[in-house]
C-alpha cells in the first residue's frame, strides 16, 4: 500500500524551461539559440546536477566559448533560481492535501546543491519530510543508486512509495528499483486521476 509520494522538482513542482529562462534576456534569435545550446544543452549542465562541477567552474567554461556580450546572460542562466520561479498550477494544493491525509512527501531531484537555498520558495515545500538532491551524492536519475540512496537515507520501503517525475526514463528507473511511478505531463488533474487509480484517495481532478 502506498504510504509515501516522492516528487521530482523541475517540471513537476515548478516549470523548468530553458527557453523561458533565456527569454528573460533581450537577445536575437541566433544568440538565444546559442545560449541555450552552449549552456543548457552542454555536458557542463549535466555535471552541475551531478555535483562534479561548481557553478563558477561551469560558468568559466561557458564564457570561454561564448561571445563576451553573452557572458552576463550565461551567468544569469547558471544562477536562474535567484530570479522568479514558476510553480506548477495546482501542485501546492495537491501536496498539502496528500500531507493532510498522512502521506509522507519526499523529494528526488536532479539539481545542484543550490536547491537547498531556493527550495523554501517553492509552494508546498514545507510539507516535505526529506529527500535527495543529486549533486549532494554525485548521482543522477535514472541511476539505480540514487533511488536506493533515497530509500536508505529517508528510511523508506520502495514498495510503499510512488514516484512522480516528468521524465519517463526516470520513472522507469524507479520501477526497476521496486517503486511504482507515474509520468507527470504538466496536468495536475491527470495526476490526481493517476493517484486515485493507484489507491491514493485524493479529490478527483476536473475532466
Amino acid at each position: 500500500m502506498i504510504q509515501n509520494i516522492v516528487f521530482d522538482m523541475g517540471g513537476v513542482l515548478i516549470t523548468w524551461s530553458p527557453h523561458r529562462i533565456a527569454a528573460r534576456f533581450d537577445l536575437c534569435d541566433g544568440d538565444m539559440q546559442l545560449l541555450r545550446r552552449e549552456v543548457f544543452g552542454s555536458v557542463e549542465w549535466v555535471c552541475l546536477d551531478r555535483g562534479s562541477l561548481s557553478e563558477q567552474e561551469a560558468l568559466q567554461r561557458f564564457r570561454a566559448r561564448l561571445p563576451e556580450g553573452l557572458h552576463p546572460a550565461a551567468e544569469r542562466c547558471v544562477f536562474w533560481w535567484k530570479e522568479e520561479l514558476w510553480p506548477i498550477e495546482g501542485m501546492e494544493e495537491l501536496i498539502r492535501e496528500l500531507a493532510d491525509m498522512g502521506y509522507g512527501i519526499y523529494l528526488l531531484s536532479n539539481a545542484t546543491s543550490a536547491l537547498h537555498e531556493y527550495f523554501p520558495r517553492i509552494p508546498g515545500s514545507a510539507c516535505f519530510r526529506g529527500g535527495i538532491v543529486s549533486a549532494d551524492w554525485k548521482l543522477l536519475k535514472p541511476q539505480r543508486e540514487i533511488y536506493e540512496k533515497l530509500f536508505s537515507e529517508c528510511g523508506l520501503n520502495a514498495a510503499d512509495c510512488l514516484f512522480v517525475d516528468d521524465s519517463a526514463a526516470n520513472v522507469e528507473g524507479a520501477l526497476r528499483c521496486g517503486m511504482d511511478g507515474v509520468v507527470f505531463y504538466g496536468d495536475t488533474n491527470r495526476l490526481r486521476r493517476d493517484l486515485r487509480s493507484r489507491g491514493v484517495p485524493v479529490r478527483e481532478g476536473e475532466a
